[in-house]
């Protein structure tokens, strides 16, 4: 746990240095306006409240996504890559929580999206159930640092991480019904989605804010959480053996 603090502390430490990484918060409430004031003048200002969360799972996809591919990659240009494997710290659990912390703006980005439908487009957001927003918001940022860890065991060996980054966002999108809803995916696509934790979450994050009972908000959460602690067990091993197999054969600062 202290190693995984220590990277926690390193990643706030960039953003400090590098508010640049922070870009998101400015396009998340404009994309927030944009998603609303479609649904309102298509008639549907009833949908405003759920379509305000689009913006803030995009960001914290970006940050998460992005950011733990920049990691690998910052450290191989500044060439501090093979001090930090190299040292006697698990470089996993620094890696864990370093995307740990890019996670952590992605709570601003819920606030300016909420804040924006809520008292600039009027719309109705306001949170009905309480115990079910507050579990599936927390697991949805674990589930969202250990895919960052998986993804960030990928970039070691990828000659290019910020390639890699852009071809896998839209497809997540749509597969965890954050642009549309999965019932409205074609119908061989569906049973995809339910292996894509953010599906679980959005449906989840705005049946918090709609007015009646949540379906299955349990069987929900224990999905999101099983999802991700799968993704958390399966990037720390493919990032320990990526790194045994680098160390073998001394390519790790020529990926």
């Amino acid at each position: 746990m202290d190693t995984v603090r220590a990277g926690f502390v390193l990643q706030m430490r960039f953003y400090r240095y590098r508010p640049d990484l922070l870009a998101p918060l400015l396009t998340s409430p404009l994309y927030g306006g944009i998603f609303a004031m479609i649904m309102r003048y298509s008639g549907r200002s009833d949908l405003v409240g759920s379509v305000s969360l689009t913006p803030f799972y995009m960001s914290l996809w970006w940050f998460a996504l992005f950011s733990g591919g920049w990691i690998i990659q910052t450290d191989r240009w500044e060439g501090t890559l093979e001090y930090l494997v190299s040292a006697p710290a698990d470089f996993a659990a620094v890696v864990f929580g370093r995307v740990g912390a890019t996670v952590l703006p992605g709570v601003a980005a819920f606030g300016e999206t909420w804040l924006l439908a809520r008292y600039v487009l009027r719309g109705d957001v306001a949170v009905r159930h309480w115990g079910v927003f507050i579990g599936s918001f927390t697991l949805t940022l674990f589930a969202m640092a250990a895919t960052a860890l998986l993804m960030a065991g990928a970039f070691v060996l990828a000659r290019s991480a910020v390639t890699f980054s852009n071809s896998a966002s839209f497809p997540f999108y749509v597969l965890g019904g954050i642009l549309v809803p999965v019932a409205l995916l074609p119908g061989w696509l569906q049973p995809l989605s339910k292996a894509v934790f953010l599906s679980w979450s959005a449906d989840l994050l705005r049946a918090s804010i709609v007015p009646g009972p949540v379906p299955h908000p349990v069987r929900g959460m224990v999905m999101i959480a099983l999802l991700g602690t799968f993704t958390l067990v399966a990037g720390y091993t493919v990032l320990r053996r990526i790194l045994q197999q680098v160390r073998h054969t001394g390519e790790l600062g020529l990926r």
